[in-house]
């Protein structure tokens, strides 16, 4: 336990920070999920309609350090891969 009463205000603000951080990082697996399965749908419309909404989301998760960057980009490309994917089907 924290000693100080500097290292204990730590303590707390990390509580609240790590739980805020948890709640960001539901919120873009959410995303990712509604693409995932709007692509098993395989209609092209609603799946580019789903990625273009977690798009956004993903790169300012990115940004704030929620998720590092390669891992956004590598996200974006796999499910635009998929999408285009539905088109060639």
């Amino acid at each position: 336990m924290a000693n100080s009463a500097q290292a204990r205000k730590r303590a707390r603000q990390n509580v609240k920070q790590r739980q805020h951080n948890a709640s960001l990082r539901s919120m873009v697996r959410t995303y990712i999920k509604k693409v995932i399965n709007a692509i098993a749908t395989g209609e092209h419309a609603t799946a580019t309609a789903a990625y273009k909404l977690a798009v956004p989301v993903i790169d300012r998760m990115a940004d704030k350090g929620i998720i590092h960057k390669n891992k956004a980009a590598r996200h974006k490309s796999r499910l635009n891969g998929h999408i285009k994917a539905l088109v060639k089907a």
